[in-house]
């Protein structure tokens, strides 16, 4: 029984639930700070009385949270990295199994058909990610708001999933299921590398993300979404761990990348009654 005990307090902590509260704790850095000024709203502060003043350092002094010199906190790059970084530092390396070319590559114990990460989890996630986004994009049009960023994650997406899709045929890797170790790169038709589940997660939330970030701090919640589906790819022995953060990576990118056009592309190369939106047409 003692033995038991003491090899596992031994264990390394649970690389899931490890990334899933590091990434919790970081969300919780934004809602403290009760946010910041919304999009469009003037920065400049109005002139205070000295009474006003006094109170002001007071509470600055009383909440740090507060202080202008954890300003970088606001932007948009950040929490995203803080996360990744969580997420790699969280990653648990067996010993006795080849690493890959990254260093951070093993194989997890395949997970219950049933359970929470179920391959049917994992299509249920992906199919009502395309759905909703096609739904809220045709349904609301291109217009300010919510509309818009719709039509920018359609763009992230679509563009975010062609290239993950050149990759997979350029690197052609095995799959942990295949036993052919993380190294099997340029191998027969395979198309591990990067994982297309996760980039289309996160090339979906990232517009929404950046959009609404000032406003609605709880947003930094939805980058759940990829970190659920990285960890279920890989409990389903379909893509190693740099597959996953690959995919991550190269969602995120393409997210930002949409949310800085004007202009979706897919609104410039659709006919104009597609971006029109149903609700504003009828």
């Amino acid at each position: 029984m003692m033995t038991r005990f003491t090899s596992a307090c031994s264990d390394r902590p649970h690389p899931f639930a490890a990334a899933l509260l590091a990434l919790l704790l970081v969300f919780l850095v934004p809602v403290a700070r009760a946010g910041g000024p919304l999009p469009g709203a003037d920065p400049s502060p109005a002139p205070a009385s000295p009474a006003r003043a006094d109170a002001s350092s007071t509470q600055a002094t009383a909440h740090p949270f507060r202080l202008k010199g954890l300003a970088w906190w606001r932007r948009p790059w950040v929490l995203p990295t803080a996360g990744l970084v969580a997420f790699l530092a969280a990653m648990r390396i067996h010993e006795g199994t080849r690493h890959g070319p990254f260093g951070i590559d093993y194989r997890l114990k395949r997970g219950d058909k049933n359970g929470v990460f179920s391959r049917s989890n994992q299509l249920g996630l992906e199919y009502g990610t395309v759905a909703f986004e096609t739904a809220g994009a045709l349904l609301l049009g291109n217009h300010k708001g919510l509309g818009h960023v719709f039509w920018q994650a359609a763009d992230s997406t679509v563009f975010a999933g062609l290239a993950a899709d050149a990759l997979k045929y350029a690197f052609r890797r095995a799959r942990p299921f295949q036993n052919q170790g993380p190294n099997a790169f340029f191998h027969g038709t395979d198309q591990s590398f990067p994982s297309g589940e996760v980039t289309l997660q996160a090339s979906f939330v990232t517009p929404f993300i950046l959009h609404y970030r000032h406003r609605y701090p709880w947003i930094w919640a939805a980058e759940l979404l990829p970190i659920y589906d990285a960890y279920g790819r890989m409990k389903s022995q379909g893509h190693w761990q740099s597959d996953v953060l690959a995919g991550w990576i190269l969602g995120s990118a393409f997210g930002y990348w949409a949310s800085q056009r004007k202009v979706p592309l897919l609104v410039e190369i659709l006919p104009h009654g597609v971006s029109v939106g149903f609700v504003k047409r009828f």
